[in-house]
């Protein structure tokens, strides 16, 4: 099995290039926010993360197809990078720290495109998480000065706490009683939203977290970082990795009933 070191080191390159970017233009004063069809807000710090990433893969990985949010697909082949420029695009623009830059290679195999190796950093909060296929997950800020990431051991919903972003989401998808549900049943719940919640599950600090809608370019690194922390990452109908549009995370003890709450009906 190939090892993916050295793209897990390109990927800390890309990281560190974008968020020398990203942070000269977090909080400025003229800072351009755009307004996409989606009615989502993109950034021009969005814009040149992505074409900063995409113009140093170019030069490192000419052969990698590359998927971003703000540019689509460019190129063909077995391994794909994904990039999220921005998580957070709203805290982002209005000054909250809790944004992050994602970057994942996916390569394809059984069942499809895999992450192999993800990187989030989120500058404004000093922090930064990674891993690679079967060599477990780490926070830190280098290579060189990193802890490894485990999942918690909470086995019982009592004392487990739930993360998610908002309360809309599970509201227009018909999941909002579930989700009320599953948080009359735990110990603790915090909206903390975007990239955060997946990592403090592979941190332990969170027990189990969920959205009810995502793009792959919000899941990819985020979904290789909770695995290879020991912890368990699907969407909401069970599919393993980030390919469901939706997303639940855990510890792996939590996450059938996690699940089951979540895919309520009434």
């Amino acid at each position: 099995m190939p090892d993916y070191l050295d793209d897990l080191r390109l990927a800390h390159v890309l990281a560190d290039a974008a968020d020398a970017g990203t942070m000269d233009r977090f909080k400025a004063l003229d800072l351009k926010v755009e307004t996409k069809p989606d009615m989502t807000p993109v950034s021009e710090a969005d814009k040149a993360a992505e074409e900063l990433i995409r113009g140093h893969l170019g030069r490192a990985r000419p052969r990698d197809a590359i998927l971003g949010e703000e540019y689509g697909v460019e190129g063909t082949g077995p391994r794909r990078w994904v990039i999220d420029p921005i998580d957070g695009t709203k805290n982002y623009v209005r000054g909250v720290p809790v944004w992050a830059t994602l970057i994942s290679l996916m390569e394809a195999g059984e069942g499809g495109f895999q992450p192999v190796v993800g990187v989030v950093s989120a500058p404004a909060l000093g922090r930064r998480w990674w891993a690679a296929k079967g060599h477990g997950a780490f926070s830190g800020r280098s290579l060189t000065k990193a802890s490894p990431l485990r999942v918690s051991r909470v086995s019982t919903l009592s004392d487990a706490s739930f993360a998610y972003s908002s309360l809309s989401g599970w509201e227009e998808h018909g999941r909002l009683d579930g989700f009320l549900d599953l948080t009359r049943e735990v110990w603790r719940t915090r909206a903390y939203g975007d990239f955060w919640p997946y990592m403090m599950v592979a941190e332990g600090s969170v027990d189990m977290c969920a959205e009810p809608e995502l793009s792959l370019w919000d899941m990819a690194a985020t979904a290789i970082v909770v695995t290879e922390a020991g912890g368990t990452f699907t969407g909401l109908d069970a599919r393993p990795g980030p390919h469901s549009g939706n997303a639940a995370a855990s510890n792996g003890l939590l996450h059938d009933e996690l699940l089951g709450y979540l895919n309520q009906r009434y």
